[in-house]
């Protein structure tokens, strides 16, 4: 092989190695792209906030509403959650025991409607 021939394809070699990671660096930081963690961990997330909004919507619901805002208002903060795990609000239709992230998640989307 020629030093000439032998030179271009260390360049072309190296110039490919540049440009692939010139193109990570720019499609994880500013294309969107994510890892299996980074979207398992948004999908999980997304699940949370729309078992949350179902928990309040369950909530409201009910006829007495309006006095249970009031009786969870005078519970500490940190109880509140079991209050909602008490009146089963948490749970999603065809679930026999919910998940301890949606009764905290739904307790702070109520506290946004006892500020009100």
């Amino acid at each position: 092989m020629k030093a000439e021939t032998a030179g271009k394809i260390k360049y072309g070699v190296w110039s490919l190695i540049l440009g692939a990671v010139v193109a990570m660096i720019i499609g994880f930081g500013w294309g969107g792209w994510t890892t299996a963690a980074t979207t398992q961990k948004m999908s999980e997330e997304a699940v949370l906030a729309s078992q949350a909004a179902i928990c309040v919507a369950q909530f409201v619901k009910q006829p007495n509403h309006e006095e249970k805002l009031k009786e969870i208002e005078k519970i500490s903060s940190w109880e509140r959650d079991k209050f909602i795990e008490t009146g089963g609000w948490d749970k999603m239709p065809g679930q026999e025991k919910a998940d301890y992230g949606v009764s905290r998640a739904c307790v702070d989307g109520l506290e946004l409607l006892i500020k009100k």
